[in-house]
């Protein structure tokens, strides 16, 4: 039931997003993981779309909010306004009251609006006005950000960095991608039309089976070694921390549920290599001026370290 629940998934956002079948497949995994994703890609690939047929695919409450640097963390928690009827303060809660929400261009807002985020992607909460407002089972972010415009952007700081699961691009469609996108829109979006594929219960299903994904003792050894690797490479000033191990063991159950597998195997840890540790290693700077990237270093890491048998 497990696997046809995800094809069935997969199948419906294909409709919506043709040829990011992978993209979807670590989207979808990172959300039944409870992990959180960060999509780093040019403008027009579809990162906002793949958020919004998400978020309607499964049945999930959507809020969208364009970060900008005149964006305050009120602008995106909420505020306590008096009511003069009551004589009490009212809290009218931001977009971040959500299930699904899409902080696009993240890095063009201010450090402090985005630190805002963190506790809501860590401990699935807010604080405000000394009280605490649960977010709920399903919330999830899907962050964007575009890897190669600096001007008026504030980088992510390494805290935040790492509360994201995932970091991964679309990229371009091939020919026959790109032509499929533009029959499917010739009459208008398929977005526009899209049902509801999964309900809360298929979802809680989901959930508890990938729990239930057996990991070895080598495979959990595997990638703890992988992931200490990160910590004393050549090149890399910061590491990965045991965040990075929780995230990549979650996931890979996940992968695992989706193939039909009742156990993790060591490829799955090696797909998930690169977007689960990458995003979170800081180079130094020589490293990084002499043209290495995390993503190089993490492949480095993995030829190696041996895999288990």
């Amino acid at each position: 039931m497990s696997r046809v629940t995800y094809q069935t998934l997969a199948n419906h956002l294909e409709t919506v997003m043709v040829g990011q079948r992978q993209t979807i497949r670590w989207l979808l995994a990172a959300f039944v993981a409870g992990g959180h994703v960060l999509l780093e890609d040019l403008p027009g690939t579809g990162k906002t779309t793949l958020a919004k047929a998400f978020a309607q695919s499964l049945t999930l409450q959507f809020q969208r909010i364009q970060f900008t640097p005149d964006l305050l963390p009120s602008d995106l928690l909420g505020v306590s306004i008096f009511d003069p009827q009551r004589q009490e303060f009212r809290l009218h809660r931001g977009p971040a009251f959500t299930e699904v929400l899409l902080a696009d261009e993240i890095n063009r807002a201010s450090p402090r609006t985005q630190a805002a985020l963190l506790e809501a992607m860590g401990e699935r909460q807010i604080s405000l006005d000394g009280q605490r407002h649960e977010l709920g089972e399903w919330f999830f972010v899907i962050a964007t950000q575009n890897p190669i415009e600096f001007h008026g952007t504030y980088p992510l700081p390494e805290a935040q960095m790492d509360r994201f699961a995932l970091r991964f691009a679309l990229g371009y469609p091939d020919l026959e991608g790109e032509l499929a996108v533009l029959t499917a829109q010739r009459e208008g979006h398929p977005l526009d039309t899209l049902q509801p594929c999964a309900d809360h219960a298929a979802l809680n299903y989901l959930r508890q089976a990938a729990t239930a994904i057996r990991v070895s003792d080598e495979v959990s050894r595997y990638l703890v070694e992988l992931v200490a690797a990160t910590r004393k490479a050549p090149g890399i000033a910061m590491g990965a921390s045991p965040r990075a191990s929780l995230a990549l063991i979650k996931i890979a159950r996940a992968l695992a549920l989706f193939d039909g597998l009742e156990f993790v195997t060591p490829d799955l840890v090696r797909e998930l290599a690169v977007p689960v540790l990458a995003h979170r290693l800081k180079l130094d700077p020589q490293a990084r001026f002499s043209g290495l990237t995390a993503e190089a270093a993490v492949g480095e890491i993995m030829r190696q370290v041996a895999a288990p048998v």
